[in-house]
């Protein structure tokens, strides 16, 4: 079972989608980064920059809203006093991931915000929902279908993508403008759990072959 399920020609229509770009950050996309080591292998595999570029440009071009959705860049004592803090957290707290002031912490070059684009709230686990103000802007702007890209497929893309189907909204799923840290995340994400909430996976040629057909 893969779920890719072709929209409908009129499906992009550009006051109702967001692009939502996930966790753009240098240390998850750029040479030097703390985890692109980790995901590089993946992310090249795929053409991860490229495809991002492409769908980000795109819907520019086509008048679709690009929301970046951060994790909260790291600073000391962020987690202090946590009961719970998950698995992730205390990763990125040790390693120092995305630390606010750092190269690390900015966007990617090729990927920082333009005029016109929405920077949400940053989230603290893995949903971009989940206390951020993601919701109340796509609301705002009557939009009613997300693409989900960026980083990384079977965490924050998973979660954020899931939150959305949750909150009603239409989700579609990019499997080649992701990447995870290995093969099998990848698969777990777009075959495995990706049919059981996407209402498309598509590619990005599928994407952007919809985006000009709408």
């Amino acid at each position: 079972m893969t779920g890719r399920v072709l929209l409908t020609l009129d499906d992009y229509t550009a006051n109702r989608t967001g692009l939502l770009l996930v966790d753009p950050y240098n240390d998850f996309l750029s040479d030097g980064g703390k985890l692109w080591p980790d995901v590089k292998a993946v992310a090249e595999s795929v053409e991860l920059l490229p495809h991002l570029r492409t769908l980000v440009e795109a819907a520019r071009r086509t008048g679709i809203v690009v929301f970046y959705v951060p994790h909260r860049r790291w600073c000391e004592g962020n987690y202090d006093g946590w009961r719970h803090p998950g698995p992730l957290q205390v990763l990125t707290d040790r390693g120092a991931v995305f630390a606010e002031g750092t190269w690390g912490g900015e966007w990617h070059p090729e990927l920082a915000p333009q005029p016109g684009d929405v920077v949400i709230q940053p989230h603290w686990g893995q949903n971009g929902f989940a206390n951020t103000d993601l919701d109340f802007h796509l609301k705002q702007r009557r939009i009613e279908k997300i693409i989900v890209v960026g980083m990384a497929a079977n965490t924050c893309i998973e979660a954020t993508a899931r939150g959305g189907a949750e909150l009603g909204y239409h989700v579609t799923l990019v499997r080649d403008a992701t990447a995870a840290f290995s093969p099998e995340a990848m698969q777990a994400a777009h075959d495995l759990n990706g049919p059981t909430f996407a209402h498309a996976i598509l590619t990005t040629d599928e994407v952007i072959g919809a985006l000009g057909k709408a």
